[in-house]
C-alpha cells in the first residue's frame, strides 16, 4: 500500500453542496417561516376589544356575573343534587 497524499485527494465540496445539510436545516427554516405566518395572521386578524358598562354587584366586585362569583364547591355540589320536587 502507498501513502495517499492530500494532493493527490479530489477537493471536498463545500458544504452547501451536500443534500443532507439542506434537509437538516430545512426544519428549523420551515419553523420560521410558520411562525412568521402566524404572526402575521394574528396581527391582521385580531379581535377586537370588547367593553361592557357593568355596575357593582352586592359582592362589591364590579364586572362580576352573579355564577361566577358562587364557590366552586358548591357551584360542584348543586350541579350533582337531583332536582327539588314540587
Amino acid at each position: 500500500m502507498t501513502p495517499t497524499d492530500a494532493s493527490t485527494l479530489p477537493p471536498t465540496p463545500p458544504w452547501w453542496r451536500f443534500p443532507i445539510v439542506w434537509f437538516a436545516l430545512a426544519g428549523p427554516m420551515l419553523v420560521v417561516v410558520a411562525g412568521f405566518a402566524t404572526m402575521a395572521i394574528a396581527y391582521r386578524h385580531a379581535d377586537v376589544v370588547l367593553v361592557e358598562a357593568t355596575t357593582a354587584t352586592a359582592t362589591g366586585r364590579s364586572g362580576a356575573r352573579p355564577g361566577s362569583t358562587a364557590p366552586a364547591l358548591q357551584a360542584r355540589n348543586h350541579a350533582a343534587t337531583p332536582p327539588a320536587r314540587p
